[in-house]
């Protein structure tokens, strides 16, 4: 067979592959014009850009929400057919070959690059949007909205988004430790797959989509980001929640991302990583103990129940009839941001994961991804609602007035020790953040970079060259002043990564099947 069926590198690649790690240029360009010419739109003109980037986030969830819930929960079939079939078994290295990596370091750093920035803005305002609109034709503010507000965020942030982070994961970590690539390349993952005319130039393709949908989906978190610092900084120092401060939060992450840059990847993201989850249970812990307990607790075990009876129904649910806008808003907007995230997060799962079998990354980062969002977004969420069902807080009419953001300042500044947790908040918030550009930066620029074993690390003023595009690129939807515009951003950076993965798990399924032919 030809290195292109097989997916593996050709001569000519093996040849190039024996010098130091340097840029791609055929991905780095074109990735980075892309980039700065939507950072150029944002930051000229960043209400119009926002209200294009609406726009076409509407058609995209018109058209195709049907698609994104659907293959939702193809990917999580195809997962648990890699877990549970017949290449569960096959190790991710050497026969001999050690984890890289112990598990709580693995986990941690799994989490914090995942989906757990995203986990702090919306842990407490989100059961509270449910409130407002609740789905399935449920009667705003009734005692079934109150379930289902509680219920839909553990759906969001559970099962289905950690299955689109290990559905790429398997592939690059197989092509990574198996077969020994020498390109840590989401192309290269998905070279079995490709058709031989023009085999190279469909890597290059695919990679450079790749890093587009990393920068969007890195810019939809710190989008959001930005904000819900500076409006905690407002309520803790009294200054106004303004464009200046703003500037002043990103300037200070692009800070801290450049420090971790410097230190690499394991003494800089994984003490990231490990520091951030400690300071992720311990909010958890204060909350379940010095709040209503018995209340999050059952809370918590409805929900389960919940979600397990309608499970099917509502990761399928398009809304056809009633047209309520719901699923394309809430559900399609998250799977376009995992999804956009996916190849970014699984590449870096994949490089953490040496020594460990298929069947154990993908259950390690199905099932400790999800224990941790859903511990996270149902405490929390149970205690947001507490506050609102007593009338502790008015977090509907906070939220209608102010945002999501105000919601989230209100009830951190509601904790327990006053403006101590204030402070708490507002470290867990920029430290779960830092490592979540970090490691975006270090992906990107693993994509886009040539002779890259993958033991090695990208070059140092690469990781720093992305960090600078993010900084730019959220600095614009910052200025553009709407939450919908940036998650309008992710959702059109993830369209086309979802025939990607597709892609990439039949070049996957032909590299075992040849494996075991062998």
């Amino acid at each position: 067979m030809t290195p292109a069926a097989t997916g593996r590198p050709s001569a000519t690649e093996r040849s190039s592959a024996t010098g130091r790690p340097s840029a791609e240029p055929a991905v780095l360009v074109p990735s980075i014009a892309i980039a700065g010419l939507f950072a150029a739109a944002f930051l000229a003109s960043p209400e119009e850009t926002g209200v294009w980037a609406q726009s076409v986030n509407a058609a995209i969830g018109t058209n195709f929400s049907w698609l994104y819930l659907a293959f939702g929960m193809v990917a999580l079939g195809f997962c648990l057919w890699l877990a549970f079939g017949p290449h569960g078994n096959v190790k991710l290295g050497g026969a001999d070959e050690p984890v890289e990596f112990s598990t709580p370091h693995w986990v941690a750093m799994m989490f914090t690059a995942g989906i757990g920035a995203g986990t702090v803005a919306w842990g407490f305002g989100e059961p509270i949007y449910y409130l407002e609109t609740p789905p399935l034709g449920i009667a705003p503010h009734s005692s079934e909205a109150y379930e289902w507000g509680h219920m839909y965020p553990m759906l969001h942030w559970g099962i289905i988004p950690w299955a689109f982070y290990a559905l790429p994961a398997v592939p690059i970590a197989y092509t990574l430790y198996v077969e020994r690539a020498r390109f840590l390349r989401i192309g290269e993952a998905s070279a079995a797959a490709l058709p031989r005319f023009g085999h190279s130039t469909w890597k290059v393709v695919i990679d450079v989509f790749i890093v587009l949908g990393i920068i969007a989906g890195t810019t939809t978190s710190l989008g959001i980001g930005v904000p819900l610092v500076s409006a905690l900084l407002a309520e803790l120092t009294g200054l106004q929640d303004s464009i200046p401060v703003k500037v002043a939060v990103l300037t200070v992450w692009v800070l801290l991302f450049g420090a971790s840059t410097l230190r690499g990847l394991k003494r800089g993201i994984q003490k990231l990583a490990d520091f951030n989850m400690v300071l992720a249970i311990l909010l958890l812990l204060v909350i379940l103990v010095v709040g209503p307990t018995l209340f999050i607790l059952k809370m918590i075990v409805n929900s389960l129940g919940l979600m397990a009876d309608n499970f099917f129904h509502t990761n399928l649910w398009t809304d056809p009839i009633g047209q309520t806008g719901f699923t394309e808003t809430w559900t399609v907007f998250y799977w376009g941001w995992w999804i956009a995230f996916a190849a970014f997060v699984g590449l870096f799962i994949a490089r953490i994961s040496r020594g460990r079998t298929i069947r154990q990354l993908v259950l390690g980062t199905i099932g400790w991804g999800s224990l941790g969002t859903l511990t996270y977004m149902s405490i929390t969420g149970a205690f947001a609602l507490h506050l609102e069902l007593n009338n502790v807080l008015p977090l509907s009419d906070i939220l209608r007035d102010s945002g999501l953001y105000a919601v989230t300042a209100a009830i951190a500044g509601h904790l327990p020790f006053g403006n101590l947790s204030l402070v708490f908040f507002i470290v867990l918030c920029i430290v779960f953040y830092a490592t979540t550009m970090d490691s975006a930066a270090f992906v990107a620029a693993c994509v886009c970079s040539k002779n890259l074993r993958a033991s090695q690390e990208p070059q140092l003023r690469m990781r720093l060259a992305w960090i600078s595009v993010l900084f730019l690129m959220t600095l614009g939807v910052t200025l553009s002043g709407s939450l919908s515009a940036v998650q309008s951003l992710t959702v059109i950076g993830s369209l086309p990564v979802i025939p990607i993965l597709i892609v990439m798990s039949v070049s996957l399924v032909r590299r075992l099947n040849a494996r075991r032919a062998e």
